[in-house]
């Protein structure tokens, strides 16, 4: 993509959502874009930055600290981690970002408060949930789910702010909203059992499902293609 175009993509993108909140019923401000730039050169986020966009998503750690290094004179980036975490990955993580989308066991989250410095603010933290139970997908289970949320939300370093899923894929409106559902559902459970933790965040939504994400609630949607177009091919 250039830079002649991602104007036009990240100003499309961003009615779209505006148009979906306000279908929606809800404010403008209720919601906001997650601009995944994985597999995308930090030129393309410097791009975008100057259009003024301000948080991205990355997902592949060592991919992710090299744009950091490259952007480093940007210290108003607000960094998501949004890949699956392993063990080995957490201190990078807990030193290099604002967020991470992707907690789904107490081991990652002790990992990450114990490595969080104690110059920096606590991470934002959302648990990533398998909303649709699937085998191949990371994410803890909606039974599993509280008592998770207690741990993590007793952790000095961590902040929990909610949840993530990535639903499997379902061709209608009205399909796609259901697991959407069950996230908000799950949300709100957890906000009465856990009144003092800052519950406000549901990370879901995509392109092809952002509609219906917003329809349930949706507060962070996470969209690349539709800013920075397809990923490059080798």
């Amino acid at each position: 993509m250039t830079d002649i175009t991602l104007p036009a993509s990240l100003a499309s993108t961003r009615e779209r959502l505006h148009l979906a909140l306000e279908q929606a019923g809800r404010p403008l401000n209720a919601a906001r874009l997650l601009a995944v730039s994985k597999t995308k050169p930090a030129e393309l986020i410097r791009q975008a930055w100057q259009l003024g966009q301000r948080e991205f998503g990355e997902n592949y750690l060592q991919e992710a600290l090299e744009k950091q290094t490259q952007l480093a004179d940007f210290d108003d980036i607000v960094w998501h981690f949004i890949g699956p975490l392993q063990s080995n990955k957490t201190r990078a993580v807990a030193e290099n970002f604002a967020w991470v989308h992707s907690v789904d066991r107490e081991k990652i989250a002790r990992r990450l408060n114990e490595q969080r410095p104690e110059n920096l603010p606590p991470l934002n933290v959302c648990l990533q949930v398998n909303i649709s139970a699937e085998p191949s997908k990371s994410g803890v289970s909606l039974e599993a789910l509280p008592a998770l949320a207690r741990e993590v939300a007793h952790l000095p370093n961590l902040r929990l702010r909610g949840l993530m899923a990535i639903p499997a894929p379902a061709d209608s409106l009205a399909e796609q909203r259901r697991p959407f559902a069950r996230l908000r559902h799950a949300l709100e459970q957890l906000q009465q059992e856990l009144p003092e933790t800052p519950l406000d965040t549901l990370s879901m939504g995509m392109s092809d499902d952002l509609e219906a994400a917003v329809q349930e609630g949706a507060t962070l949607v996470r969209l690349g293609t539709a800013i920075f177009g397809a990923r490059a091919t080798h």
